[in-house]
């Protein structure tokens, strides 16, 4: 009994501390809010002006990240809506739509009226019902200046059939939040976590809300159990048994004045809805297998047979004055049903597996590997593209070519052949670069993974590229979209200020909005 007394007195503590925190912070940013207010309803009266739906063929949509890609539950079509663009000096916010069509490999700009204000780390979930509804919640904006932050609590519902935004007006909902997480379990939405900053201080949440797609009303959920502690950018998602896991994410911790400590989380959980209506309970899980290194800022989505699968990231080295980071490509799986990770590996083009098979075949007699020796497993081979931008700057960008999973010929040989014909289908090509906050979906099997963002240097490359994997054969990516190097625009502090300050006003309004990669 003593124990437990204890225990339940450390918890009410623990949520004593954050509910003073929470007033706090929002005391402090309701002053920051308010200012940004006046802009975003500026723009809303910019958006007020359109009174008809337009589609407007297009090409790639320019370069962001922590937007949202969802799939058409009906159509074969991928939907782009919102994000972030940092130039070096400003911070620009998008609440533009674009419909990618998958079998034409074609964008087109959607222009709805009414459409939600700008923003980015929202989350974005489709349903099936009425022709399918793509429902949204929360997310940020920012100043031009990326110093001031203004984080919504609005839920919006998108009706693809007619192509309408809706706002879906409801009390007792999540306060105002981005980096948070949202997915459809049954006939309701379910979100966790996120978190609210201003310009000195911040909060992370690990609370979690129910919205009833049948009532239109929302509930905190109170499970019992031991559950995650406050994060933004974890993954989530439903598994096949029903029950919603929590895995990984990005907190931070103030250490003394001015000094923050960053937390990339690498724990796992299950929660379960347990009879009872309402009744929800946390449990930790420690799945086996091959686990993602530690990283934040990566993307996931569902892949076949209910697989989760998680693509890039970036591992922080915080030491005093600087941040490194590290950015991946790679991807892994988790498998909820054996609660199982492993990495995902690609076994190469048909074409070179078959070359490699012919290769094997003619060594047997045992002459090449006397003159040769032994052949060993080939490496994947390393392309370094130098991007040069539209001010000139050079960025030097590594990209893997897809490595067979088995031995094969020697290097020089695979890299004459890989770039031999660009025409040919199966011939191998790049990887999508390193990078974190991007925006992936999966439809028919096939994985899209769009733009995100990496560092080279004291330099942040925003990108627009757009690549395919076919998830059931893993042989090789597929570029759709490269890099365009005249998007890269890229200005120094030390570049005059009247750039950054003189398009603000701007009808074009591709305003705003920056957050620490990792958050989101």
């Amino acid at each position: 009994m003593g124990k437990k007394g204890k225990k339940e007195k450390k918890g009410r503590g623990a949520e004593k501390t954050a509910a003073k925190m929470e007033k706090k912070v929002s005391k402090r940013s309701r002053k920051e809010e308010e200012d940004l207010e006046a802009l975003i309803a500026h723009f809303q009266t910019l958006d007020a002006r359109k009174t008809q739906v337009t589609e407007t063929p297009c090409g790639p949509p320019s370069p962001r990240l922590n937007a949202s890609l969802s799939v058409h539950p009906e159509k074969d079509e991928l939907i782009l809506f919102g994000g972030e663009y940092f130039n070096g000096q400003k911070t620009f916010v998008y609440n533009d739509l674009y419909v990618y069509n998958i079998r034409k490999n074609t964008w087109t700009n959607v222009d709805i009226p009414g459409p939600p204000p700008r923003r980015c780390a929202h989350q974005a979930v489709v349903v099936p019902q009425g022709g399918g509804q793509l429902w949204l919640f929360g997310g940020e904006f920012a100043s031009p200046d990326g110093e001031q932050f203004y984080h919504y609590k609005d839920l919006w519902v998108l009706h693809l059939a007619t192509r309408t935004w809706e706002q879906v007006r409801s009390p007792g909902g999540p306060s105002g939040r981005s980096g948070h997480r949202m997915v459809a379990w049954k006939r309701e939405l379910i979100l966790f976590g996120g978190f609210h900053e201003s310009a000195r201080d911040y909060i992370y949440y690990n609370d979690v809300y129910s919205f009833s797609l049948d009532s239109f009303t929302w509930s905190r959920l109170s499970p019992s159990g031991p559950g995650p502690t406050p994060r933004s950018g974890c993954l989530m998602t439903v598994s096949p048994q029903g029950s919603i896991v929590v895995y990984g994410g990005y907190s931070k911790q103030r250490v003394r004045k001015d000094v923050d400590r960053g937390t990339q989380h690498a724990d796992m959980f299950l929660l379960k809805s347990e009879g009872g209506e309402g009744k929800w309970v946390w449990t930790r899980i420690n799945p086996s297998g091959v686990k993602p290194t530690p990283r934040s800022g990566f993307s996931a989505a569902v892949a076949p047979n209910q697989q989760t699968l998680l693509f890039g990231g970036v591992c922080d080295e915080e030491e005093e004055e600087r941040l490194d980071g590290m950015f991946f490509n790679d991807l892994y799986f988790y498998d909820a049903t054996r609660n199982r990770w492993f990495a995902g590996q690609l076994k190469g083009p048909k074409a070179e597996r078959k070359k490699r098979r012919r290769g094997k075949a003619e060594e047997c007699g045992g002459l090449c590997e006397q003159e040769q020796g032994p052949v060993s497993a080939q490496e994947p081979l390393e392309v370094v593209k130098e991007v040069v931008a539209e001010d000139g700057t050079v960025v030097t960008i590594k990209q893997m070519l897809a490595s067979p999973s088995v031995g094969g010929r020697p290097p020089a040989q695979a890299e004459t052949e890989a770039c031999a014909s660009t025409a040919d289908p199966d011939c191998p090509t790049a990887e999508p670069c390193p990078r974190s906050s991007a925006m992936l979906a999966v439809k028919h099997g096939l994985l899209y993974v769009y733009g995100g963002m990496f560092e080279a240097g004291d330099r942040q490359v925003t990108l627009s590229d757009l690549h395919c994997l076919d998830l059931h054969k893993m042989e090789a990516w597929k570029t759709l979209v490269e890099m365009d190097p005249e998007a890269h625009e890229w200005l120094e502090e030390s570049d005059s200020e009247e750039d950054s300050s003189s398009s603000e006003g701007t009808e074009t309004g591709d305003e705003e909005s920056g957050e620490d990669k990792e958050e989101e």
